[in-house]
């Protein structure tokens, strides 16, 4: 089991937070899962990538949150036609990642109208990656289709600067993306470069845990309940104190990533993914 988080996470990150890198990873299709939280309410799952896709059926069509990456558009597809026939009308992007965002241009080239942050569509662009929004929001909007409602929340910085939630009221369900993971080997990773931030990724989950849900589906892992994130916003807490402890120390960046691996459990590439970057922010 380690060694298939490890792997699947490696991809996540050099996938994810380099685009450009993202072919090497999703080559090939991944197995997806559908599982039922309400009945028009469903998790399309990866077991760590892709990741999570959320998807609200109404009678005027499909809202989803996130598509993974674009070679699983097939299979996704697939997979919500087991419940389905209704036609994807928005997805809203979590945060710019590849994971994401990759379906983004097969699903436009359907008819869906892409939405996410503002800080998210710049990410994107900056990076010239295919399929990029239709629609931004900041701090606040929501999607209405079929009298149902998908309200969006930009709360602050975290995994990214654009990192979304998306809460389905009336099953008081969230769609968390990677403000939250959840599982084995899924510490919380800091997109330095996408403008992500430990410092201030506590206080965007004080912001988060602010709403009204009882159910979480997280960016990666499995779906769980509001404790989750409190325990996530808890561990960011202890993460951040012992960032600033051991930089104002002066400790060794050896001595920050044996702490970091213990402490937190990062792998290799969570260190080269954000150690540096960690260590920088803190200074």
């Amino acid at each position: 089991m380690k060694k298939k988080v490890s792997l699947g996470l490696a991809a996540l990150v050099l996938g994810g937070i380099g685009f450009s890198a993202n072919a090497q990873f999703g080559t090939e299709p991944s197995e997806l899962e559908l599982i039922k939280l309400k009945d028009d309410l469903y998790v399309i799952h990866g077991a760590y990538v892709p990741g999570n896709v959320t998807a609200l059926i109404t009678n005027e069509g499909v809202i989803l949150v996130d598509d993974d990456f674009e070679v699983d558009h097939d299979n996704l597809m697939k997979k919500l036609r087991e419940v389905t026939n209704q036609p994807v009308k928005y997805v809203i992007n979590s945060h710019y990642h590849g994971d994401h965002s990759g379906g983004n241009a097969k699903l436009q080239a359907e008819g869906t109208l892409a939405v996410a942050s503002f800080a998210a569509r710049e990410r994107m662009v900056a990076a010239n990656q295919p399929g990029q929004v239709n629609i931004t929001i900041e701090p606040r909007g929501a999607v209405h289709l079929g009298g149902k409602v998908a309200d969006i929340y930009w709360l602050g910085r975290g995994h990214t600067d654009g990192d979304v939630v998306v809460l389905f009221p009336q099953h008081r369900t969230l769609a968390a993306g990677d403000l939250f993971t959840n599982g084995e080997g899924l510490p919380q990773l800091v997109d330095h470069a996408g403008g992500g931030s430990q410092k201030e990724w506590t206080v965007t989950l004080d912001r988060v845990l602010l709403l009204d849900f009882d159910t979480v589906v997280p960016g990666h892992g499995a779906v769980t309940n509001k404790q989750g994130v409190r325990d996530a916003r808890a561990k960011s807490e202890r993460e951040t104190a012992m960032l600033t402890q051991m930089v104002n120390a002066g400790r060794s960046r050896a001595d920050v990533e044996a702490i970091l691996r213990n402490e937190f459990g990062f792998l290799d590439f969570h260190i080269q993914a954000s150690l540096d970057g960690l260590i920088n922010e803190f200074r």
